[in-house]
């Protein structure tokens, strides 16, 4: 994967949920051209951050030992993000088999709703890696294993109140 676009998860339940979250800064380079004068995250990127968050817990479900890539989404955004908001997306499995899984996810800045989706992953076996392509975890690694291990700390860490 060469672009994470989550920053951390916030929150992970073992083939049930995952939160995670993205802060948005101008400092990114798609606000320059997206648009000039009117900087909103581009749409892919925003449902990109959200089939990642899905995807690792689909992945984390059965171990990490098969590969899972996006393979249908259906979505409806509510209306852009902009710099300086923090996007948290939050993604529940639905189903979960053989072949690959489901998960319907939100994308919300605050307690506002940006975007929703249903996403479909695939699992993929080592005969159906695309050509030159020798990794068989080829989706699991690089930037990636540093939110897999925040996301099995959140999901070993119970969550609680200060106080």
């Amino acid at each position: 994967m060469r672009w994470t676009w989550i920053d951390r998860f916030t929150a992970f339940e073992s083939r049930k949920a995952a939160t995670a979250v993205k802060c948005l800064s101008l400092a990114e380079d798609h606000f320059a051209d997206h648009f000039p004068g009117f900087p909103v995250m581009p749409a892919p990127l925003i449902l990109e951050g959200l089939a990642q968050t899905g995807g690792i817990l689909v992945g984390e479900a059965n171990g990490f030992k098969e590969n899972v890539v996006l393979a249908k989404m259906s979505a409806k955004f509510a209306r852009e993000a902009y710099p300086g908001e923090q996007l948290t997306y939050t993604a529940t499995l639905v189903d979960l088999g053989a072949t690959g899984g489901r998960v319907s996810g939100t994308v919300k800045s605050g307690d506002v709703l940006v975007a929703e989706a249903d996403i479909l992953f695939a699992h993929v076996g080592p005969d159906q890696l695309p050509p030159g392509v020798t990794d068989s975890k080829f989706v699991f690694t690089g930037e990636l294993q540093t939110l897999l291990k925040t996301a099995e700390a959140v999901a070993v860490t119970p969550a609680t109140t200060a106080g």
